[in-house]
This record gives structure tokens, sequence and C-alpha cells, in this order.
């Protein structure tokens, strides 16, 4: 069951844009039901997801929904969809439900959850 912080973030985001909204519930399902020990916060103004550490954050932007990597320059780009340039952090710049299929969104989470685990 979502903590008060978390369903204020999603009533929030519902209210400004209903498919931010929808993409950003699809995202939280498909991060959270990687695993059931995933633990999900709010923080930085999204959603910020742990598996031991955390792995990826959910942000709701003006124009877009963005799936975010602290540690993304690590993580193989297959399908070349990692944006950024930063020495650490790459995200994934998602507009529809369907981006998640179509990106390979699941893929690099699993990556990014196994790099968490790494000691």
């Amino acid at each position: 069951m979502p903590s008060d912080r978390i369903s204020r973030l999603l009533d929030d985001i519902r209210h400004l844009d209903a498919g931010h909204f929808e993409l950003v519930q699809a995202l939280r399902e498909t991060i959270l039901g990687l695993d059931p020990s995933i633990s999900e916060e709010v923080k930085y103004g999204g959603f910020l997801f742990s598996s031991g550490k955390p792995f990826c954050g959910v942000f709701s932007y003006a124009k877009h929904v963005s799936l975010e990597f602290g540690e993304g320059a690590s993580l193989p780009d297959a399908f070349q969809v990692l944006e950024g340039a930063d020495k650490f952090r790459r995200h994934i710049k998602l507009l529809s439900v369907e981006d998640i299929r179509s990106k390979h969104v699941r893929d690099y989470l699993v990556l990014a959850r196994g790099l968490a685990a790494e000691p």
C-alpha cells in the first residue's frame, strides 16, 4: 500500500496530466513487479526505487516522464535508448505507455537492479 507521500505525488501528477499519470503508474507496476523486496519512496520530486540501494527513479516533467538511473553510464545500452552525458547518470525519456515496451525498459531495469545488488 502506497505511503501518504506517494499517494499525494500520484494525485498531483494525475491532476496535471492524465497521460503522465497512466505512464507513471505503468512504470511503477513494472518496477515493483520485478521483485517484492523493492521499496519505493518519494525523493527529489519523483519516485525512487531501491533494492538494497537505489537503482532507479521515475520523474514526471512537463513534456515527458523520465526513468533515471544513477549508475546508468555503467549499463550496457544494447537498444540505444539511454540518454545523457553525465559521468554516472543516464535516463530514458518516455512519452507513452507503449514506450515501456518499445524502449525495452524492463531489460534496463533488470540490469540496473543487478548493479545495485553488487557489493
